[in-house]
């Protein structure tokens, strides 16, 4: 299967980047920073970045205000503070290079030591630059991968997951026809991430978002695709009701850990919930295509250090890395 964008499943890539430095001891009482995270897990994210900016703290830096936006909203926030001229001094997000063609970002050389620089995987770092230079420092990377429900596929006496695209809606259908509230595919077009979704099955039915130097938008493949998606929703009827406002996380995947639908494309903290959670026996498969080698969609998310009159060494001390802290994390768990 194909991988467009720079991903692996879930690496965890170079981690240093995104964690506080410990060693670089300096005065306590240091100027404030505020540091805004997306939040990717409700009972996770904030209580691991807060013992990390308490430590920060400790160590000689100063306070950290420290904001947990959720990815509905982080967005919109963070270009209000932009406009309000109140940018954060740190921020984790998942796009970078608009605020470093306008200036606003410091390249990693002026915030990172070289030994953590050149601590990157290349093509995580290739990922993370700008006309050449590195601004967005990969924490994380993760892969899409279709996702399917074994008991209604047993329950509907499909044999195993579609390949193509007629065998996709076929197997919709047949979910669907289940009733009792059986959804064939959860389709997540809200605010969310549409973009994502869009991205997967616009490659899998031949088109991109561009061709050569131009956009490819509204390309015959694109069209064809858009197509085939509203008819799954108005003519095949075998998705949740208003797929436009169903957003991922909180709509599509958790319909599927309910067990209401057939298949829905996720990734691997879905998994990890799938497990812990035990009532949904589902597997794992390549993205049906009309394309030949199916194709699939990678993410990198990034944080970024915003300039601003001397913060600089302050936000230095908050990216770089140190080198006891995987034994910190292990007491504390």
């Amino acid at each position: 299967m194909t991988l467009r964008r720079r991903a692996g499943w879930l690496a965890v890539v170079a981690v240093a980047a995104a964690l506080v430095a410990a060693c670089d001891r300096g005065p306590r009482g240091g100027p404030s920073i505020t540091v805004v995270i997306a939040e990717y897990s409700k009972d996770h994210t904030r209580p691991f970045w807060q013992a990390l900016a308490e430590q920060y703290t400790t160590q000689g830096g100063g306070k950290v205000d420290l904001r947990i936006i959720d990815w509905n909203s982080i967005d919109q926030q963070v270009s209000t503070m932009i406009q309000n001229n109140q940018p954060p001094d740190v921020l984790n997000l998942n796009s970078f290079s608009s605020y470093a063609r306008d200036g606003l970002l410091y390249p990693a050389d002026d915030v990172l030591s070289p030994a953590t620089k050149d601590d990157f995987l290349e093509s995580f770092a290739r990922g993370g630059q700008y006309k050449g230079t590195l601004y967005g420092l990969p924490i994380l990377s993760s892969a899409r991968a279709f996702f399917y429900n074994r008991d209604l596929f047993a329950k509907a006496g499909i044999a195993a997951p579609p390949k193509t695209w007629d065998e996709f809606v076929q197997a919709a259908k047949k979910i669907q026809a289940l009733g009792g509230g059986a959804i064939g595919y959860a389709l997540p077009l809200g605010p969310e991430e549409a973009q994502a979704e869009w991205s997967i099955w616009m490659w899998n039915g031949g088109g991109d978002w561009k061709a050569g130097d131009g956009w490819a938008i509204n390309s015959e493949a694109n069209a064809r695709t858009l197509t085939f998606l509203a008819d799954l929703a108005n003519r095949h009827r075998v998705t949740q009701v208003n797929p436009g406002k169903t957003n991922r996380t909180d709509g599509a995947f958790q319909l599927f850990k309910d067990g209401k639908v057939g298949m829905v494309i996720g990734f691997s903290p879905l998994a990890k919930q799938l497990d812990a959670e035990g009532k949904v026996k589902y597997a794992v498969a390549a993205m049906p295509t009309n394309v030949g080698a199916a194709v699939t969609l990678g993410v990198e998310d990034y944080l970024m250090a915003f300039k601003k009159k001397g913060n600089q060494e302050a936000v230095k001390k908050f990216v770089e890395p140190f080198d006891k802290l995987q034994g910190w994390l292990e007491e504390r768990k």
